[in-house]
C-alpha cells in the first residue's frame, strides 16, 4: 500500500500542476489545515485506481482530502455531498487509505453526466475536535 500512496501525491501534484482548474485547494480553521482535490477518475492510472479500489471513468470524479495538524496527516470523520445546479444531491462516501504514518488521505467518487460546476459540501471531524463543514465548486469535464 506504501507505493499506492506515493503514486496518489504524485498523480494529485502532477493534476495540480496540468489542471488548473483542479488544482488542490486547503481550508484552514484554527490548528487544521484540510486539503482537498475534485477531479475526473480518468486521469487515474489503471495500476493506481485498481490498488485504491477506484472506478476509472470519463463520468466518474474523485474528491481527495486530507486532514493536517502542524503539518501531520491526523485522522478523521469525513463525509459530504455533492450538489448539481439542477439541485439533485448526492451524498459521498469516504473511503480511507493510509500510508503508514506519512500520510492519510479520504476518497470519495461521484458521477457526473456533462461539462457542469458542482457544489461540494464537506463535512470533516478530526478524531477528538470539533466538526469542519465547507464548501466549494468545481467545474468537472466528461474526459473525452
Amino acid at each position: 500500500m506504501p507505493r499506492i500512496g506515493t503514486l496518489f501525491i504524485a498523480l494529485c501534484m502532477t493534476l495540480g500542476l496540468s489542471l488548473p482548474a483542479a488544482a488542490e485547494r486547503k481550508h484552514s480553521v484554527g490548528e487544521y489545515d484540510i486539503h482537498y482535490i475534485a477531479f475526473n477518475s480518468g486521469f487515474l492510472q489503471p495500476d493506481i485506481a485498481a490498488a485504491a479500489g477506484l472506478v476509472r471513468s470519463k463520468r466518474q470524479g474523485v474528491v481527495n482530502v486530507s486532514v493536517l495538524k502542524a503539518g501531520k496527516p491526523v485522522p478523521a470523520l469525513v463525509g459530504g455531498s455533492v450538489k448539481n445546479l439542477l439541485g439533485q444531491e448526492r451524498p459521498l462516501a469516504f473511503k480511507q487509505l493510509k500510508e503508514g504514518e506519512d500520510a492519510i488521505y479520504y476518497l470519495a467518487q461521484f458521477p457526473f453526466d456533462s461539462r457542469e460546476t458542482l457544489r461540494f459540501t464537506l463535512n470533516v471531524q478530526p478524531i477528538g475536535a470539533e466538526p469542519i463543514s465547507f464548501g466549494f465548486n468545481q467545474e468537472v469535464f466528461p474526459d473525452e
